[in-house]
């Protein structure tokens, strides 16, 4: 056999493990509410505990952003925020309808946290090959930072 030969055969090899690598791996379980269907969490409450909006120096105050839909599913995202600073960013509610597309939000939810939490706004880049979770995150980050009348 020829050298091409081998390497075509090595390489699809290759390629067809990694492929059995990425989709045998399992997401992890997601927390469920009760009397809820397996594998769906529901959203936390949307108001903040006051219900004054956060100014500067005004405390902490947490605020879950509007149920946003995105192409694999739906998303809402909780900030909390400390006088006009984010000082946490969360989901407590995602559902997909895929375990492919809930492992790829898991995946990208992470790194847009950091992302705001970097930019201390909604104004992220958003995450490469999550680009329709990225947009529902920051659009009901930004329905969040409304309602607590911030950016």
């Amino acid at each position: 056999m020829k050298r091409a030969a081998w390497y075509l055969a090595a390489g699809a090899v290759a390629g067809f493990a990694g492929v059995i690598g990425l989709h045998g791996r399992t997401a992890p379980a997601a927390p469920r509410a009760a009397g809820g269907p397996p594998g769906r969490s529901q959203p936390g409450p949307s108001a903040s505990s006051g219900s004054r909006p956060a100014t500067a120096g005004g405390g902490t105050h947490s605020v879950t952003g509007a149920m946003e839909q995105f192409g694999y599913g739906e998303l809402a995202v909780r900030v909390t925020v400390t006088g006009s600073r984010i000082t946490n960013v969360t989901v407590p509610a995602l559902q997909t309808a895929e375990p492919f597309s809930r492992q790829l939000s898991e995946q990208a939810i992470p790194l847009l946290r950091l992302q705001v939490l970097a930019a201390d706004s909604a104004s992220i880049n958003g995450v490469s090959g999550a680009t329709f979770t990225s947009e529902a995150y920051a659009t009901s980050l930004q329905a969040a930072l409304d309602k607590l009348h911030l950016r």
